[in-house]
């Protein structure tokens, strides 16, 4: 029989993560994982012509400049990570010719958008300013700090002006928020549909404090050079050289449980894995609970807790293209800068497009609707033949279908790909079909199948929703990673720090293991969090 100290199911981003911090501090660590591949989201793909390196599903980084563990495994400077940060970051492209670019830089940004409007130049100077000082002050630390009980942090934040003004923003929805700022109808399409791309609700109250983190890290993507991948292989190595094992195409039946302690996990070919000090969970929570320990070992309450969960009710379209050139936008003759964006948005006119979009999602309807463009091989050439190029066009969409439900998108993927290509092609004339060798469709169906803790094809293991964040993610008794049940613990998107590949719901889960097992640590805490700190917001 096997043995390990530490067990962990799922080998994504946040997995990877608990892994090699355990296994470099000396602990025998074994990662199991079903896919064939280990890295979860972070998944880089031959899916249309060989030698097209597209990634199928984490794409932007967003946190890269915080994340304790790109610097404290050394991947960059003992290994070859590399990252690609394009000082032209956003565009959003009119049928009129016109746009509005967002730079790395504040004032190049404020350049662009004074074209269409001087007063909300002005306002997106002050809003992005305050945006960057309460990411370095808060929001980035607490992103890797374990959760507090809201009461608690409130208080706490009531202790600086920057806090306090995200603690008012709370109880606003994203579209609120935009409108308070913007008053041009262009420039509050780009700031909603920015503030809504990674999973807020336009007319969502209750999580408004999250709309200066998504505004600020929209001018701070990056991408992995020679695919999102490459991040996860390299932290596979660093599990590896320190004694660690990952096993890919594992199905597990159970975690064994025994007098209220997890004792180890059984495979479903009946082999028995043995974990000394603990077993830890990146699955989504319902599969973690119901699939793998059993009602039998819960407390009513912790029962209903679980199924009170909410799902993401929309996901993301992906139509993946191997192409022969690069877009030429008809907004690049009055600005080229537009041909260079990492991210450029199609489709929206105006504000009440992007409404009308989530308006449209919630009644399970497609359409000409608006959607974000990358194309990767313009900053990275790795990944495509020589003067070839790949192309993503990525749009929030229904899970289930009006009339259809999710099996519905067999019949209309092709179509909604197409259709997709047509909006493109009003804005940027060169994407013919010529131009196109061949794609390659994912729907969120498409995505549940392939990820199953990606239910309803959701990246973020449920909602963000006022009772499901910070101290309530995914409730009262998981959010600080350790559980009911002795030795178990969970570090998933469902838990807090959330979803999306920032590493924080790993990294929190291996600070708290250490801790119970009074493990010396080799790391040191970040130097914004020990700010954070100091200032008494954490």
């Amino acid at each position: 029989m096997a043995k390990y100290d530490g067990i962990i199911i799922g080998a994504g981003p946040n997995g990877l993560t608990v892994g090699a911090y355990l296994a470099k501090a000396g602990f025998k660590i074994l990662l199991l994982d079903r896919r064939y591949e280990m890295g979860g989201g972070l998944a880089t793909e031959l899916v249309t012509v060989p030698g097209f390196l597209h990634d199928t599903h984490a794409i932007f980084h967003l946190m890269v400049e915080y994340a304790p563990p790109l610097k404290d495994l050394g991947l960059e400077e003992n290994y070859d990570l590399q990252w690609i940060y394009p000082s032209v970051q956003v565009a959003m492209v009119f049928l009129d010719g016109s746009s509005i670019i967002l730079y790395q830089d504040i004032e190049k940004s404020c350049e662009s958008i004074r074209k269409i409007s001087p007063k909300d130049a002005d306002a997106y100077k002050k809003f992005a300013e305050q945006a960057s000082l309460v990411m370095d002050t808060f929001l980035a630390p607490a992103t890797y700090h374990e959760a507090i009980p809201l009461l608690e942090q409130v208080a706490k934040m009531e202790k600086m002006e920057i806090t306090r003004w995200i603690d008012e923003l709370t109880g606003v929805s994203p579209k609120d928020i935009v409108d308070g700022i913007f008053e041009n109808d262009k420039v509050r399409a780009l700031f909603l549909s920015l503030a809504t791309m990674w999973g807020l609700e336009y007319d969502l109250e209750g999580v408004g404090y999250l709309v200066p983190l998504m505004i600020d890290r929209a001018t701070h993507n990056r991408l992995c050079r020679g695919g999102s991948h490459h991040l996860a292989h390299l932290m596979s190595k660093v599990i590896y050289e320190h004694g660690g094992m990952i096993l890919a195409s594992t199905e597990i039946k159970r975690i064994i449980i025994e007098n209220g302690e997890a004792k180890g996990v059984e495979l479903a070919n009946g082999t028995v894995i043995e974990a000394n000090k603990f077993v830890a969970s990146s699955l989504d929570q319902h599969q973690t609970w119901f699939k793998l320990v059993g009602e039998k070992y819960l407390e009513p309450d912790f029962i209903q807790r679980l199924k009170d969960w909410q799902w993401e009710e929309w996901a993301l379209f992906n139509v993946h293209l191997a192409l022969h050139e690069t877009p030429n936008f008809k907004a690049a003759a009055q600005h080229p800068d537009v041909n260079k964006a990492l991210i450029v948005l199609v489709g929206y006119e105006s504000e009440q497009d992007v409404v009308n979009h989530f308006e449209a999602i919630r009644r399970g309807e497609l359409g000409e609707h608006g959607f974000k463009c990358c194309f990767p091989t313009i900053y990275d050439p790795t990944r495509a033949w020589p003067g070839k190029h790949i192309g993503l066009l990525s749009q929030e969409a229904p899970y289930n279908l009006k009339g259809d439900g999710a099996q519905g998108w067999y019949r209309v993927r092709r179509e909604q790909a197409e259709r997709n290509k047509a909006v493109l092609r009003k804005y940027a004339p060169n994407m013919t079909d010529d131009n196109v060798m061949v794609d390659y469709i994912t729907t969120p169906l498409d995505i549940e199948n392939k990820f199953p803790d990606m239910v309803k094809g959701g990246f973020k293991q449920g909602a963000y929703a006022p009772l499901q964040m910070g101290y309530q993610r995914p409730n009262e008794y998981c959010s600080r990673h350790f559980t009911p049940i002795k030795n178990l613990y969970v570090c998933g998107a469902s838990t807090y720090s959330g979803g999306m590949v920032t590493f924080g719901p790993g990294y929190n889960a291996a600070n708290r293991i250490a801790e119970d097992l009074n493990i010396e640590k080799w790391w040191q805490e970040p130097e914004h969090v020990r700010r954070a700190k100091e200032a008494g917001l954490l």
